[in-house]
């Protein structure tokens, strides 16, 4: 039994050192390990759980919405599903672009390209795509773990539902380029943002444009996330009020279609810009995600210019609507006055030179308020003559003409009133009395943009005011409070008496309600609308062997023009409407002066019986 008893103690003995011996080797191991990791590798380790585990996502912010004055909405952001790449993680990287490009159908050549064109911190995101597809999508997110370092980020993006409506005033974004970034317009931008490029979009996208937020998040090895840590929420932009009317601007915009030329409306007594339309127009849904190299080409390209915001950068003679100031300067500088008459014949000789009228027969005798309603070039070449080109510009830059409206919409053209002076500095030649001529129907130098034309409208309407016109009414914080009012600001007043005024008023009332006023084809029933035609020529007109007029090219026929305002009493809408190549300001834009004011009006007062009194057009008007 004693020899038993110490076999057993023996083993046990061995069997405990053994024991003992496997623990002290397995600490031996683990402290090496730990030695290893601690002290060896720990500086590093240190580096990639700073680098790697932890990491700061930026939440982008969206942006302010866009309404109309009724509160109509007009632009708003959609979630955009963006596909992008941490180089860091994706290893090895030619795989998994292989992989990436199987599950999507995304070329493997073009994914590649766009990570080789990226130069930047191996943990920082490569946009590879933007807004992709449902399917790619969920391709993506099943199998995403055979896709390391490959996410989804999920940023909202500008959605305009009405699609074309007031492009050029709302306008459009772009990808901020370097120089921008570099600048301090942009504070808080990276790369790949998106800003106001064009429009209102751009004049105020420091309200439009929010503050981004953030989330430090807990990634594994793959990249993916394992849980967030902290979150700061992104602020949205503030939202802005426009002045239009989504209503009108839809009605204008239509009138417009197939046409080339602009249209803009305002409220004569506060400057708000009701409509304001260009056309042919563009969709800045083109530009949401990056427009391609080959839309941008075929925008720039266009002949009929769809970029160009034609109602503040189209620069055309003013032709017959012009005759308003030679009226104010005539009346206002007594040269004529309420019974003034000149005898019209049909021409006007002066200077050895035989200056026609529209009107062939002439329209006899007439005084300043017959002159304005049959547009007769006779009468307003006597008092052009008279007044000398000077006076005339004198006048016409009081009136707002020749120079910029301080819309707040970038790129707005100054326009051109000549004057003795500049011509002789700009080509050397004295100015010749024949010019005056021309100068007094509104032909020659002259040069004034739709809106400049509507500004000078309104004031005559309201009895002489120059706004500074306004497209915003209000700035608002998503939560409703005010940032930022649009103030109605005069900055001008027109150099004329009520007397006068009151006498150009009469006479574009019977333009349009007149027994032979230029733009009868075009009243109202139950609304008194004055208004202005005119016939910008481009080149001279010359007659054949039997004396009619030779028929020009397309691109050659005048421009159509016609303002107006209504009702007579009370304006609550003035119009100004250009189209070009249109030949006649009666038969062109008169009409759609008409429906815009119709539409407006109609809309305004609820059942009202605004009709078309008649639907004919004078095609020899001017």
């Amino acid at each position: 039994m004693e020899f038993l008893k110490s076999v057993d103690t023996e083993w046990y003995k061995q069997r405990l050192t053994g024991a003992m011996l496997l623990l002290v080797m397995a600490f031996i191991i683990l402290f090496a390990r730990l030695f290893y990791l601690q002290l060896i590798k720990g500086r590093e380790f240190r580096r990639l759980s700073e680098n790697n585990s932890i990491r700061l996502q930026i939440i982008d912010a969206p942006r302010g919405q866009l309404f109309d004055r009724n509160g109509k909405l007009l632009v708003d952001n959609r979630p955009s599903f963006d596909l992008s790449i941490i180089l860091y993680d994706a290893k090895p990287i030619e795989e998994v672009i292989r992989k990436l490009s199987a599950y999507t159908g995304m070329p493997e050549s073009e994914l590649m390209s766009k990570i080789k064109k990226e130069k930047c911190s191996p943990y920082q995101p490569i946009l590879l795509q933007r807004n992709i597809g449902r399917n790619a999508l969920a391709a993506v997110e099943v199998h995403k773990l055979d896709l390391p370092g490959v996410m989804v980020e999920v940023k909202p993006k500008r959605y305009y539902p009405k699609k074309k409506r007031a492009a050029h005033l709302i306008g459009y974004l772009g990808e901020i380029s370097p120089g921008e970034l570099k600048s301090e317009k942009y504070p808080g931008c990276k790369r790949g943002d998106f800003i106001g490029k064009f429009g209102i979009e751009r004049v105020l996208d420091r309200f439009l444009r929010g503050e981004n937020g953030g989330r430090q998040v807990e990634v594994n090895v793959s990249g993916q996330v394992v849980r967030i840590l902290n979150t700061v929420d992104a602020k949205q932009g503030q939202n802005v009020y426009l002045t239009i009317d989504s209503k009108l601007q839809k009605k204008t915009e239509k009138l417009l279609k197939g046409k080339t030329g602009a249209a803009v409306a305002m409220d004569p007594e506060t400057g708000h810009i009701l409509a304001l339309a260009s056309s042919p127009s563009f969709d800045p849904r083109s530009f949401v995600g990056g427009i391609s190299n080959e839309k941008w080409y075929d925008l720039v390209s266009n002949p009929y210019r769809p970029m160009e915001n034609k109602a503040i950068q189209g620069q055309y003679p003013p032709a017959s609507t012009y005759k308003i100031v030679t009226a104010i300067a005539g009346l206002e500088e007594g040269v004529i006055d309420e019974t003034t008459q000149f005898f019209c014949p049909g021409y006007f000789e002066y200077g050895g030179h035989t200056f026609r009228c529209w009107h062939a027969s002439g329209h006899g005798h007439v005084n300043v308020v017959k002159a304005i309603e049959v547009s007769c070039d006779v009468f307003f070449y006597n008092v052009g003559r008279r007044l000398g080109v000077d006076k005339l510009a004198w006048y016409a830059r009081a009136c707002g003409l020749g120079s910029p409206t301080k819309i707040t919409l970038e790129g707005e053209e100054n326009g051109l009133i000549p004057t003795a002076a500049w011509k002789k500095q700009r080509t050397g030649i004295p100015w010749q009395g024949g010019e005056t001529i021309s100068i007094a129907i509104g032909q020659g130098y002259d040069l004034v943009t739709p809106l400049q034309m509507l500004r000078l409208t309104s004031g005559i309407a309201n009895g002489g005011t120059l706004y500074r016109p306004l497209v915003f009414s209000e700035i608002k914080t998503a939560d409703g409070k005010l940032v930022k009012k649009g103030e109605t600001e005069i900055v001008g007043k027109i150099p004329a008496s009520s007397k006068t005024l009151e006498l150009v008023r009469r006479g574009m009332w019977e333009v349009v309600n007149g027994a032979n006023g230029t733009a009868r084809g075009s009243r109202l029933y139950g609304i008194d609308m004055c208004g202005k035609t005119g016939t910008a020529q481009i080149v001279g007109r010359k007659e054949d062997e039997r004396g009619y007029k030779k028929k020009l090219a397309p691109h050659f026929t005048p421009h159509a023009w016609f303002i107006a305002y209504a009702p007579s009493d009370t304006p609550r809408i003035a119009v100004s409407v250009i189209v070009e190549h249109g030949e006649h300001g009666s038969s062109a834009a008169a009409p759609v002066a008409r429906e815009m004011i119709q539409a407006y009006l109609s809309d305004e007062k609820a059942g009202s019986d605004v009709v078309v009194l008649e639907n004919k057009v004078v095609e020899s008007a001017r």
